[in-house]
């Protein structure tokens, strides 16, 4: 179990309402993840407890929901954080800039009381674990080593048919990678009440003519947070994906088929 040292806090709006929200994570010897929201009821951030993923990922219950929680959960993921209490006082977790970096920041200068005897879990599958459907796929064997490769096929041509592998060389870009989407929807999601919080220092929007409305911090920028948002929906496993010695093959994929194959996971995983 690993927890923070001392609290942590953030202030921001978040991407769909953008509300501002003040969100305070605590030392916690739970041994879980546990969201309080606008002191409403709590619930334990767990893959069985998301809600909804149709344009971020919402977790909770009748009375509290969190949405936009996996730039958080990624965060922690990176940080091996497995023990902390996490209060908000609204229902979404603000997008700060669009990515984990501001999370991952502020957690390591806070701290954690891993003790320097502790030793890491690693897990893999007791068989493969795979979800299919189309032109859709997200695969899971197992390996002697952590493999991710994330391939995506927008239209546009930085980001036709290419393909990302994590590796911890990378990780630092895949850390900062924001959050994207086409420019010319922008108006259309936020006429149906979505994407308010959206700016150009949070989100890299695709435009017409092959371009960006803002410069890429990496190269495959885009393809990098899909990687994110994926680390982030299988630590819902109650397992630092991190930590697992598997090949993990993803192709245009997205929330719920991160979150279907998660739930599918979870009773797959074995300690070695």
């Amino acid at each position: 179990m690993v927890t923070l040292k001392k609290e942590v806090k953030l202030v921001g709006n978040g991407l769909m309402k953008n509300k501002p929200c003040e969100v305070t994570l605590f030392p916690s010897n739970s041994g879980k993840i546990r969201y309080f929201v606008k002191d409403k009821d709590s619930f334990v951030a767990d893959v069985d407890n998301v809600v909804s993923t149709d344009h971020c990922v919402v977790m909770g219950t009748k009375k509290a929901r969190a949405m936009l929680t996996e730039h958080l959960s990624a965060a922690l993921a990176f940080c091996h954080v497995d023990s902390v209490d996490i209060c908000m006082t609204e229902d979404e977790v603000p997008i700060l800039d669009g990515s984990s970096l501001k999370w991952v920041e502020a957690i390591k200068e806070a701290g954690t009381d891993k003790p320097f005897f502790a030793k890491e879990k690693f897990y893999t599958v007791s068989e493969p674990v795979y979800y299919l459907n189309g032109k859709t796929s997200l695969v899971i064997l197992p390996s002697d080593d952590l493999f991710i490769s994330y391939a995506v096929n927008y239209n546009h041509p930085d980001v036709t048919r290419r393909f990302v592998n994590y590796n911890p060389r990378n990780k630092y870009e895949i850390i900062e990678a924001r959050t994207f989407g086409f420019y010319k929807d922008l108006k259309k999601y936020q006429m149906l009440g979505f994407a308010q919080g959206v700016t150009q220092e949070n989100t890299v929007g695709f435009t017409d003519d092959g371009g960006y409305t803002t410069e890429l911090r990496s190269e495959n920028e885009q393809i990098k947070h899909k990687i994110l948002d994926l680390i982030g929906d299988l630590y819902l496993t109650g397992v630092n994906p991190l930590n697992l010695r598997c090949h993990i093959l993803a192709k245009e994929a997205g929330h719920a088929v991160h979150v279907k194959t998660a739930k599918m996971l979870k009773d797959k995983l074995i300690e070695i």
